[in-house]
C-alpha cells in the first residue's frame, strides 16, 4: 500500500495519518512544509527555550512561554489560501523602530495576548492555528520555559559552561553534552498524548543541540517517543554549520549525537542528503548499527542555500513511509 493509499483509506477511517515532528525554528518549518504535503493530520512539538531577541523579551518581561518558535512552525503550517498565506505574513512581520517595538513580531504578541486573554497556553495556539486555517496543530514540549546550558569544548581544548539557548547556538567550539533547566520538566500532556498515537514522529533537520535533542531531554517526552509505536524518521542538515553550535561537524556525529542522548530511541529511517555526507559508507554503517534505513536525496532548493526543499523532502518522505508499509498492510 503506497501512501497515497494508507492516507486516503486513513480519512475514510476519519483520522488521517497521524504525523509529529519535532524541533523547532527554521528546521522544524522545513519538516512541516514538507510535511503538509502529505498529511493534514500533523502535530508540531516546539522546543521552548528560546531566550533571545522578541521572544526573549516577551518571555522576560512576562514570565511566558518564548513564542517565536511556536510562531515559525504555526506560519509553516497556514491554509494554502490568500486568507492564510496573508495571515502567515502577518504573523512574521516584524516592527522596526527605534523604540519598544522594534523587531518584535506580530505574531509573538498576538500568541502572548491570547495567552493572557485565555489563560491557557494550549488553546491559545489552537485559536492562532484556527486564523490561519492551520494544516495541524502547534504544541510547546514543555508546560513550562526552559533553559539550555552546554558543555562546550573550545579551541584551547578546555571545557566551559555555556548558558542559555541564543549563547549556545553561536558558541566557539564542541558541544560535548546538553542539559535543560529545570532538568525534569513538566511535559506538554497534548504533545505526549500526540506521540502516542502517532503514526510517524520526524526528528530534524534543524539546529542539533538547541533545537532537536532538547525534546529528548523532558524525560517524559523521551519516555513517549521511546515507546511510541509510531516509526521515527531522523532528517539530518543539508551542510555543516559555518557558526555556532556544529560548526564543522559531520553529519555522521549528528546522527551518534542523538543515539549518545537517546539510546532507547527506535529509529526506523535516515533522510539525508549525499551532498552533505563526507563518508557515506560511515553513514549507512551507522543507520545500519541502529536498524535504520538510510535514504539519499536530493533535498536541497537548489538555489546554493543550505535550505530543505519542501516538495523534493516530502518526495523523500512518502518514499520512507511508502518503504513502511508497502508489505505490511493489504
Amino acid at each position: 500500500m503506497t501512501l497515497d493509499q494508507l492516507t486516503a483509506a486513513s480519512r475514510d477511517e476519519g483520522r488521517g495519518l497521524a504525523v509529529v515532528a519535532l524541533g523547532g525554528g527554521h528546521g522544524l518549518s522545513a519538516s512541516l512544509s514538507a510535511l503538509r504535503l502529505l498529511s493534514d493530520r500533523i502535530t508540531a512539538v516546539v522546543t521552548v527555550a528560546d531566550d533571545g531577541g522578541s521572544s526573549g523579551r516577551l518571555r522576560e518581561e512576562l514570565g511566558v512561554l518564548p513564542p517565536g518558535d511556536l510562531r515559525m512552525a504555526l506560519a509553516a503550517l497556514c491554509d494554502d489560501s490568500d486568507w492564510g498565506r496573508l495571515w502567515r505574513d502577518v504573523l512574521q512581520h516584524r516592527f522596526a523602530s527605534d523604540g519598544a517595538l522594534d523587531r518584535h513580531a506580530v505574531g509573538n504578541l498576538l500568541i502572548v495576548a491570547l495567552w493572557e486573554i485565555l489563560g491557557d497556553p494550549i488553546a491559545g495556539l489552537d485559536w492562532v492555528g484556527r486564523l490561519l486555517g492551520a494544516r495541524g496543530r502547534v504544541l510547546p514540549m514543555a508546560a513550562v520555559p526552559l533553559r539550555i546550558e552546554a558543555d562546550v569544548v573550545g579551541p584551547d581544548g578546555r571545557t566551559r559552561l555555556v548558558d542559555g539557548q541564543s549563547h549556545v547556538a553561536v558558541a566557539k567550539g564542541r558541544v560535548t553534552q546538553v542539559r535543560l533547566d529545570p532538568p525534569k520538566p513538566p511535559a506538554c500532556p497534548e504533545a505526549l498524548e500526540a506521540v502516542r498515537q502517532a503514526d510517524l514522529v520526524v526528528l530534524g533537520p534543524g539546529s542539533w543541540y538547541t533545537s532537536v535533542l532538547p525534546h529528548l531531554l523532558v524525560p517524559e517526552l523521551h519516555e513517549a517517543l521511546a515507546t511510541s509505536p509510531a516509526r521515527t524518521i531522523v532528517t539530518l542538515n543539508l551542510q555543516p554549520e559555518r557558526i555556532g553550535e556544529t560548526i564543522g561537524m559531520p553529519v555522521t556525529d549528528h546522527l551518534a549525537a542523538l543515539v549518545a542522548h537517546a539510546p532507547d530511541l527506535r529509529i526506523d529511517a535516515v533522510v539525508v542528503d549525499p551532498g552533505a555526507v563526507e563518508d557515506l559508507d560511515l553513514l549507512a554503517e551507522e543507520c545500519a548499527g541502529v536498524g535504520a534505513r538510510m535514504l539519499l536525496r536530493q533535498l536541497g532548493r537548489g538555489d546554493g542555500t543550505a535550505q530543505h526543499d519542501p516538495l523534493r523532502l516530502a518526495a523523500a518522505y512518502r518514499d520512507v513511509v511508502d518503504g513502511f508499509y508497502g508489505d505490511v498492510r493489504p
